[in-house]
């Protein structure tokens, strides 16, 4: 963790260039064949807000039952400091940082951990720990900790979004469904996939892969100033809220025209940008990151080994894009929902939402449950009506939200 991204990037080249010629030199020569893949276990998982993929698993013998979000933009294995506090879990300090949007922070570690999926233990992990508790209000969900590279390296992974079923295979040869395309993204430990876009004109660059980020499409706010890529832009960019590694940040967000990765295409996607501080995002090497609200739409096999990842329409490829935007971040909090941020000059401003307001329903969904609240807000574009409680008493407050179009 003590090499930098930049780091990273330039022994990737590095490797590939002494690959590309020991394939040259090779040819002809025995070659050693790897055995078929084989099918280890399947399990069910859970979808967020965001496209957010929630699995359940232990580690050790510390809990029968955790929550983790799979993340293929995770350079590790973490879990959460309140779970570790509450399950007394011991850990160990470290000089070792991490980098996430948001901030870099010290972690201390449990090692040589045991993680135990339904009909699979992985073994010989460390895992990082890091505070979640702003995931965990977001979703409406305690997150016990994030699963990434130090499991995804070590297995091929086919997430199904029809059947909500991942399926993990042994690494080998390996047969991809019929159909789709197989990306060959570049890899740190992170995978990093050229994207094509166009705005005021067509762009390439490259992008994490990131199934653990709750979006569509990320763009740094350096690479956006550099490339130009809004300057033709009339409509501008509405400042919105979201949460990070090293807590709440401030992103704007709009649309580009269209986006391309394979032969897919979409159009008017919508774009937070982001003031990258900590160059959590690598610019100039990187442009940011396509998240799994885009992801979602393929039937996804992860082969880390073969440093392919292949992606095939699924039944949600054609979903609509949620257009709405309302500046309103609310928290799951001590069992209600609130009112956590309002941003200036927008709509739920405008209808008279404040910090700390509790939200008792939703339209006519009276749920208390913050995935659903989020769903009617996002994808609503007309009048809202929320019941909320505001210093001990009830009030009715209609909002009507804009379009990012």
């Amino acid at each position: 963790m003590k090499f930098t991204i930049l780091t990273q990037l330039i022994k990737l080249v590095g490797v590939l260039s002494i690959c590309f010629l020991l394939s040259k030199s090779s040819h002809g020569q025995e070659q050693f064949l790897e055995g078929p893949a084989k099918r280890i276990t399947s399990f069910p998982f859970k979808l967020l807000s965001g496209g957010v993929i929630l699995i359940k698993a232990s580690v050790d013998q510390y809990s029968d039952s955790m929550n983790f979000i799979l993340d293929t933009g995770s350079g590790g294995i973490s879990l959460d400091s309140t779970t570790v506090k509450e399950l007394n879990i011991n850990t160990v300090p470290s000089d070792k940082t991490i980098k996430g949007i948001g901030g870099i922070r010290k972690v201390s570690f449990l090692y040589g951990a045991t993680l135990h999926l339904p009909g699979l233990d992985v073994s010989s992990l460390n895992f990082h720990v890091n505070d979640y508790e702003l995931l965990s209000y977001s979703y409406g969900i305690h997150i016990d900790g994030i699963i990434g590279y130090s499991f995804l390296s070590r297995y091929i992974v086919n997430i199904n979004y029809d059947n909500r079923l991942i399926t993990v295979y042994s690494n080998g040869d390996f047969n991809y469904p019929n159909g789709g395309h197989i990306l060959y993204p570049a890899f740190t430990t992170l995978p990093i996939q050229t994207v094509q876009f166009r705005e005021s004109k067509n762009f390439s660059q490259r992008f994490y892969f990131d199934t653990g980020a709750g979006l569509n499409f990320l763009l740094s706010e350096e690479y956006v100033t550099d490339s130009s890529v809004l300057r033709k832009r009339k409509k501008k960019p509405m400042l919105t809220q979201a949460e990070g590694l090293g807590g709440k940040l401030v992103m704007r967000l709009t649309t580009v025209k269209s986006i391309q990765f394979g032969p897919y295409k979409f159009r008017n996607v919508p774009t937070l940008l982001f003031q990258d501080n900590s160059n959590v995002t690598a610019y100039p090497f990187l442009g940011g990151l396509i998240g799994n609200d885009l992801l979602r739409r393929f039937n996804v096999t992860l082969n880390y080994n073969r440093h392919e990842i292949h992606i095939i329409p699924n039944t949600h490829f054609k979903d609509f894009f949620d257009y709405a935007y309302s500046g309103l971040s609310i928290y799951f909090i001590d069992q209600h929902i609130e009112v956590d941020d309002v941003a200036p000059d927008s709509p739920a401003e405008k209808a008279g939402l404040k910090k700390g307001d509790i939200i008792i329903s939703v339209g006519n969904d009276f749920s208390n449950n913050i995935q659903t609240y989020k769903s009617i807000i996002q994808s609503t574009v007309s009048k809202i009506k929320f019941l909320i409680i505001r210093n001990g008493s009830p009030e009715v407050i209609t909002m009507k939200t804009v379009r990012i179009l």
